[in-house]
């Protein structure tokens, strides 16, 4: 990964900590991860309710992969916990819908839009990012159903911080999911700081982690399942292919990157990898190579090439909705993508803005 991912960390020889964490799976018992596994959900399989745990579920490859192993491999019931994108679209739709067909119960979560639009426009303006409340709500609410219903355990999918690069704050957390460290590393503030002139603290219920007294009450474990089995985003994907009509990007591909499969629930994604192109320096192209060369599924040279051909793509396909979702003008949208330029990573060229250090 690129030195500009924040908080990622480099030893002596340039090795990024995210290529660490892919050798160091070379040398882990994974047997013993799958027996850890089966002897943590016995304990924890429902005595006195229906479910057996939570499972926070988009209905994209990796979620969908997570649930039907949990259901169909290791006989556990699980609910499934869909909090709304904030442009859905009808790939989304059809591809939960098959997966629920297969005898899945599941509870979507839809906030209040007008506020969750408001939110989106004033977090791209002011911080480059439209999804930090989604981000907010994707970890407060399978969490809250949790608590409403007393269902002790909840299966995240991977530890990002370690799977991809960044800062671990114990070897545990890749295990056992830390609010503390989500709250620091993926939303960056407290929600309940978002309160204005046109957002009352109750509008932002959705976005607020449970108290912790409660959590602790009832007992309630989040996990992340990349730590007993081994994680590839590809796998996930040739996985669930084959178990229902799950549908792809119809393009070919998804906007600034090669890959048709990842992250298609949600229009605002290609705006979102786009804006992380614009703020460090690297977007959806990298991020997809870089896992996939971790992984031993291409070359260097292969990441590369494609990286280069892609990464500076503009999200074009679904643009003018962004406009009108966000409620900017062209002049207004590009005015907040050139203000979020790091001028350590970008310059000038006449009238075009062009990286410093372009990938080699």
């Amino acid at each position: 990964m690129p030195d500009t991912r924040p908080r990622i960390e480099f030893d002596d020889e340039g090795v990024c900590n995210a290529c660490h964490t892919a050798e160091k799976k070379n040398h882990i018992d994974w047997d013993a991860r799958r027996q850890e596994f089966l002897d943590l959900v016995d304990q924890f399989r429902a005595k006195d309710g229906p479910y057996d745990c939570v499972v926070p579920w988009s209905g994209g490859k990796d979620s969908s992969a997570i649930a039907y192993k949990i259901k169909f491999e290791f006989g556990l019931n699980p609910l499934l916990v869909t909090f709304s994108p904030l442009m859905p679209n009808d790939l989304a739709v059809h591809n939960r819908e098959e997966m629920i067909k297969l005898g899945f119960d599941h509870l979507m979560i839809r906030p209040n839009q007008k506020v969750s639009q408001q939110l989106s426009r004033r977090f791209f303006i002011e911080r480059g990012d439209p999804k930090i409340h989604w981000n907010a709500g994707v970890n407060s609410v399978p969490v809250q159903v949790a608590v409403k219903y007393k269902i002790p355990l909840i299966f995240y999918a991977e530890h990002g911080e370690s799977e991809y690069g960044g800062r671990t704050l114990s070897e545990e957390h890749t295990k056992i999911r830390d609010f503390a460290e989500v709250l620091e590393h993926q939303i960056g503030d407290d929600p309940n700081n978002w309160v204005d002139d046109g957002i009352e603290e109750h509008d932002l219920a959705p976005y607020v982690y449970p108290d912790l007294g409660e959590v602790e009450e009832v007992g309630v474990k989040a996990l992340y399942f990349a730590y007993f089995f081994r994680w590839s985003m590809l796998e996930n994907w040739h996985f669930i292919k084959d178990k229902f009509d799950f549908h792809t990007e119809p393009n070919g591909r998804t906007d600034g990157t090669f890959t048709d499969f990842d992250s298609l629930d949600d229009k605002i994604d290609n705006l979102y990898y786009h804006m992380q192109f614009v703020k460090f320096g690297f977007g959806r192209a990298v991020r997809d190579s870089c896992r996939m060369i971790q992984n031993n599924q291409m070359t260097r040279e292969e990441g590369l090439e494609l990286a280069r051909k892609y990464d500076a793509e503009f999200p074009a396909t679904f643009h003018d909705e962004h406009l009108d979702y966000l409620n900017l003008s062209e002049l207004e949208f590009t005015e907040t993508l050139d203000k979020h330029r790091d001028p350590e990573i970008w310059e000038q060229s006449g009238n075009q803005w062009v990286l410093r250090h372009a990938l080699k």
